[in-house]
């Protein structure tokens, strides 16, 4: 989808010259106003913009059009009701659902982990695909942009015109690390039957693929995987991107059947009045619905109960508002969370443990996971510094984004229930994004830091969304830079604390009291490993019974009445090899360890000479 946050947009009038509008919205829901704050609508039977009048939540035509004084009647920012603007919303949006099947009987775009994170419906993200692109053209707007033109925005291997990055080809390669080859075949221009301004509210899909299917167009060469299906279709119109009903771009589904194949998936968007308007960050963006089934990474503004908008990822990703960075000709890379959900990432990086990591700007088939315990809940880390397709975005440092499957990204609230799919950790802890107050600025991301940059207590933090701690802390970042350095956790070093014992003590016969002896460690730390020897002189050793007792009073039997006529008992035992110690590992070093020797028969008798501990922590 494309949304438009508060530009102002030139249109075309029937009947009047172009006006210069602001727009808010997107494909499913959008509002006018005028340069003075007045909303606006089309008013088709004078074929003007018209002031808009509020009746029962609803927008109407006041008849009066924009040359004119506002009617006495009409205020500036003029909204239309929760309940109107909702029923609008939900009448487009139902047009992204695919075709509900027999053993599943409703459908849930919403994102809530039905598809772990992805969009529903069929998905074709990896493999060669090869999509049909329809030019079209109006009976009164054409355009003097080429099949050419366009199939080298689409195909090239060296695509720079117009100061496009690349190719939409060589984008979706580049984000794939390969995985996905998307080519397009481009048909066309052909002329439709109406004027431009009748298919805002009549869609121009059926009657361009009717024209170039019964101009000879096979479309089963677009179906890759032999199923009677047309993997993608893409119809770019002439003249400039028009925000308004069945011509703002937009990603929809349509079932159409010519012969033996069906259509599904279809994008829409402009193609410009000339090849200098030609850039590639909308197609790729509606491809990206189109192909891999994601969602978009921002707030519609009418699921979450507030129908206020937020921003999402902002310009950080391809599937916020990044497809408009440079003017869309150098949009935004696909964030690590959506490569990750389709497969693209044949890396995995786990920062659970503690130390030093390197992330590399631009190396789009690496993802560097933070795990929860929570298979839908997790942090991602990723490189943005301002290289290549990030040389447009607003910031240049690390990225950490807190993501959860289960969540969306219509709800801004942060709640334990209602939150993110994918946010952005903004290192200034603003929220700008979550408040809608900027798309990004250049505090969003970590730059260069000594010490701790984000922990439990910091803010923003790396707390779960149900408040816990998550244990992730991030420290020591480096400049900005093709690579960028940072610690995870505190790198911790080994230690070893040791103590010993000369005793020369007797162990009572025939004793269940024993023998007890201690080594006191001062030493703070848990136990990693531990290595105890003891010597002791005894006649008969399957009469003793040797046990060690931690601080905590932890026990563990080192020798249990075995070696029968065997004479003296110098052994070494370590936590490596002896099963029996490792109750043991963990508990702090801290404190005094007791040595008990029972002798459990009569007759033989023995003694302590010296014992030994070592704890490695």
């Amino acid at each position: 989808m494309s949304s438009i946050f508060g530009e102002f947009l030139s249109f075309p009038q029937e009947k009047g010259p172009e006006v210069q509008l602001r727009v808010y919205g997107d494909e499913f829901y959008s509002r006018y106003e005028n340069m003075d704050g007045y909303s606006v609508v089309y008013d088709q039977d004078h074929g003007l913009y018209c002031y808009a009048l509020l009746i029962a939540g609803e927008f109407v035509s006041s008849g009066v059009d924009l040359s004119q004084s506002p009617p006495e009647a009409v205020r500036r920012h003029f909204k239309e009701s929760e309940e109107v603007r909702n029923r609008k919303f939900e009448a487009r949006y139902a047009k992204m659902n695919p075709p509900a099947s027999s053993f599943k009987p409703s459908l849930n775009l919403r994102t809530f982990g039905a598809e772990k994170g992805l969009l529903e419906g069929r998905r074709v993200s990896e493999g060669e695909i090869k999509g049909l692109t329809v030019l079209v053209q109006f009976n009164d707007v054409k355009s003097t942009v080429t099949k050419e033109d366009v199939d080298a925005m689409l195909n090239g291997k060296d695509y720079h015109e117009n100061g496009n990055f690349c190719s939409v080809r060589e984008y979706f390669r580049l984000m794939s690390s390969g995985k996905l080859d998307y080519s397009n075949e481009v048909v066309g221009p052909i002329t439709l039957s109406r004027n431009r301004q009748y298919y805002t509210e009549n869609l121009l899909v059926k009657e361009a693929l009717d024209l170039v299917v019964s101009g000879g167009l096979d479309l089963e060469k677009f179906d890759s995987r032999g199923v009677g299906i047309v993997d993608a279709m893409s119809f770019l119109y002439a003249g400039q991107t028009q925000y308004l009903g069945e011509l703002w771009p937009h990603n929809y589904i349509i079932d159409l059947k010519y012969g033996n194949i069906k259509t599904n998936f279809y994008m829409l968007s402009s193609m410009g009045r000339s090849k200098e308007d030609l850039s590639i960050g909308t197609f790729c963006h509606e491809s990206g619905h189109m192909l891999c089934r994601w969602p978009d990474l921002y707030d519609y503004g009418n699921r979450d109960g507030d129908f206020e908008k937020s921003a999402g990822l902002g310009y950080f990703c391809l599937m916020s508002a990044g497809n408009h960075n440079d003017d869309g000709r150098t949009p935004s890379p696909v964030c690590a969370f959506l490569r990750n959900l389709v497969g693209w990432c044949d890396k995995t990086v786990r920062l659970n443990k503690p130390g030093q990591y390197q992330a590399d700007q631009g190396d789009y088939g690496t993802v560097m996971i933070y795990e929860t315990g929570k298979i839908n809940e997790y942090f991602l880390v990723e490189n943005r510094s301002k290289f290549g397709l990030d040389a447009s975005i607003p910031a240049s440092g690390l990225a950490v984004y807190h993501c959860d499957t289960l969540g969306s990204n219509e709800w801004q609230g942060g709640s334990a229930t209602k939150h993110y799919q994918c946010g952005l950790l903004q290192a200034d802890g603003s929220l700008d994004l979550e408040t809608n107050r900027s798309m990004g600025d250049e505090k969003d991301l970590f730059g260069k830091m000594v010490g701790i940059a984000l922990s439990h207590a910091t803010r923003p933090s790396s707390v779960l969304w149900d408040g816990s701690d998550s244990g992730l802390t991030i420290s020591n970042i480096s400049e900005p830079g093709r690579s960028v350095t940072f610690v995870v956790g505190q790198e911790k070093t080994d230690h070893v604390s040791k103590g010993s014992s000369v005793s020369s003590e007797m162990i009572p016969d025939n004793s269940t009291t024993g023998l007890t002896n201690t080594i006191t460690l001062n030493q703070e730390g848990n136990v990693k490993q531990l290595v105890v020897e003891v010597d002791i002189s005894h006649n008969n050793i399957s009469n003793l019974r040797v046990e060690l007792t931690s601080p905590g009073g932890k026990r563990a039997i080192l020798h249990n009445r075995t070696g029968i006529g065997k004479k003296d008992l110098v052994m070494r035992f370590d936590s490596k090899s002896m099963a029996s110690l490792v109750p043991l590992l963990g508990q702090s070093i801290k404190g005094k360890w007791t040595l008990k020797i029972r002798d459990l028969a009569r007759r033989d008798t023995g003694m302590l000479n010296k014992w030994s501990l070592e704890a490695t922590y």
